[in-house]
Formats: C-alpha cells, sequence, structure tokens
C-alpha cells in the first residue's frame, strides 16, 4: 500500500492518501482518533451539492458499480497495516493513536451506491477477522435523502447488528435555505419520515452545519424554524439520538467558498443551548 509520509490532521481529508480506491484514512476532530473512510463515491459525483463541500470537480449524479472484490481487498490491506504494521507510526500523532471508527462518507451520497447493503455485509465480516476494539463504531454520514431504498433499509438493519449509526445531514429548516445551502428540493415532510425510517432501523444522530454567509449567521427564522422542527420530532417519537453541531472544517471547494466563514462563538454557543433546553443531546465541534 502506498501512502506518502506526511503526518495526518484534522484539516486532510484527501480520498487518496492511501493509495486506494474504495479506503482511505483522516483524523477525525469529532471522533478522536483514526476514521477509516469508506468512499464509494470515486466519481465524485452527489445528488447534492453543498456550499461547504471539500470534493474537487464535484458533480451531479450517483455512485459507479462498485468492485466489491477490490473493496474487500482494499479494506483487509489496511486495516492490516492499522493493526499489524506501522502506519500509526509513520501517519498519525501520538495522542490520536486510536481507530476510532469506520466511516462511510466519501466523494458524494454513499447510499446512492447499488451495492450498499452488500458493502455493510462486507465491514461486518470483515471486522470479525481483525482484533478491533469491540466498541468501533460503523458510522454512515448520508444527506438522508435515499434512505427510502429497499437495499438502503437493508444495510441500515446491518449496520444496527455491528455497533453502528447514521448521522443524517440537516443543516437547515426552511425550503429557501435548504436549497441555497445544500442545493435540494427535499421537503421537511419527506425528511421527517426519512428520519423515522433510519431511527427505526439504527441509531440515528442529525448533523447539522453552521456557518455565516456573506458575513450573515443563519436568522433568527431559520433558526425558529429549526427548534421547530426538532420539537415536531419529539413530539412524533421519532426518537434521534441527539445532534452533531459543528461548524466549517475544511475549506470548501464549491464555487460559494470565498462567502463562508465561521460562526461566532457565542452564536454557537447561543445555538447549542438552544437545541439543548429542548432536552436533546448536543455534541459540540465549532
Amino acid at each position: 500500500m502506498q501512502t506518502t509520509s506526511k503526518l495526518l490532521n484534522t484539516t486532510d481529508h484527501s480520498r487518496d492518501s492511501a493509495g486506494l480506491t474504495y479506503v482511505y484514512p483522516v483524523i477525525s476532530r469529532r471522533a478522536g482518533g483514526v476514521s477509516i473512510g469508506i468512499n464509494l463515491n470515486p466519481n465524485n459525483a452527489c445528488n447534492w451539492r453543498c456550499v461547504y463541500c471539500q470534493v474537487p470537480d464535484l458533480k451531479r449524479g450517483t455512485a459507479p458499480s462498485i468492485d466489491l472484490e477490490k473493496f474487500e481487498a482494499e479494506l483487509r490491506l489496511f486495516l492490516s497495516d492499522l493493526i499489524h504494521g506501522d502506519f500509526m507510526d509513520r501517519h498519525v500523532p501520538p495522542e490520536v493513536r486510536k481507530i476510532s471508527d469506520i466511516a462511510l462518507s466519501g466523494n458524494g451520497e454513499p447510499t446512492s451506491a447499488r451495492e450498499f447493503d452488500r458493502i455493510i455485509e462486507l465491514i461486518g465480516h470483515i471486522k470479525k477477522d481483525f482484533a478491533l476494539p469491540v466498541d468501533l463504531k460503523t458510522v454512515l454520514i448520508t444527506n438522508g435523502s435515499l434512505i427510502h431504498r429497499a437495499n438502503v433499509q437493508t444495510g441500515l438493519r446491518r449496520m444496527a447488528e455491528i455497533n453502528g449509526e447514521v448521522w443524517f445531514k440537516f443543516d437547515r429548516a426552511s425550503a429557501k435555505e435548504r436549497q441555497r445551502i445544500n442545493h435540494t428540493s427535499m421537503s421537511l415532510k419527506k425528511i421527517q419520515e426519512h428520519l423515522r425510517i433510519a431511527t427505526a432501523h439504527c441509531p440515528t444522530w442529525l448533523q447539522t452545519c453552521v456557518f455565516q454567509i456573506d458575513g450573515m449567521p443563519p436568522t433568527e427564522a431559520e433558526v425558529s424554524s429549526y427548534l421547530t422542527f426538532m420539537r415536531q420530532l419529539l413530539d412524533n417519537h421519532i426518537l434521534i439520538q441527539g445532534v452533531l453541531l459543528y461548524g466549517l472544517a475544511r475549506p470548501s471547494l464549491q464555487p460559494e467558498a470565498s462567502r463562508l466563514t465561521p460562526v461566532e462563538s457565542t452564536w454557537f454557543q447561543d445555538f447549542e443551548e438552544r437545541i439543548g433546553a429542548l432536552g436533546v443531546t448536543v455534541r459540540p465541534n465549532p
């Protein structure tokens, strides 16, 4: 396996750092260790276009056909180097030399892969063959738009069996803002329906990215709409684990990049407290 000699860090999430097609290592600031990334979208295609996305040459589309044999070989090779080789010594700072999770994220929407359920099944089998932490998470980072598909739901059920959890993107509550931030017309009703499906099959967190555009944070009307949606989830017994609230982690590679800046720390803390006041667990990463 070919890798560069530099140390990994939280701002470098290059998908080709290990010289592989489907597997790549990152230092996750949210997970606090080495996250084994799974990229099912090596064609840089996604059905959304989020303005803060760090994928280069992003295009609208779906995942290509996945070579399952190659995927399995790459994951086994990388785990072997991580556990039995000197990968940690060569590439990982001492304070984060632990395996934190296996995360399906990559360069597009991972659930768009037709082989999604078979990928999850393979991950489950491969995990058994290595001396991994018993509590190692398998995380799906998703925009939630394809949760209604049968093969995705099969994958979610299998994820739940291997200590999996879903991180379901929900950045804005108003239709206008979802179009502006995520370039999607997915309705709140459908998002709620998909959250109900996700939570029924696998533990699910909402992940929300907040930032300023042209120096302006989300408006008070947008914040109020977000909190109203959260209350509706609670009232409808859609039992999310909580909210992963975070700011800009890495530079955007989208046309809007120069317009994006972090929110003020006081704004972030106030929003976090208002979500928490609903009785919802919040994990902040400003």
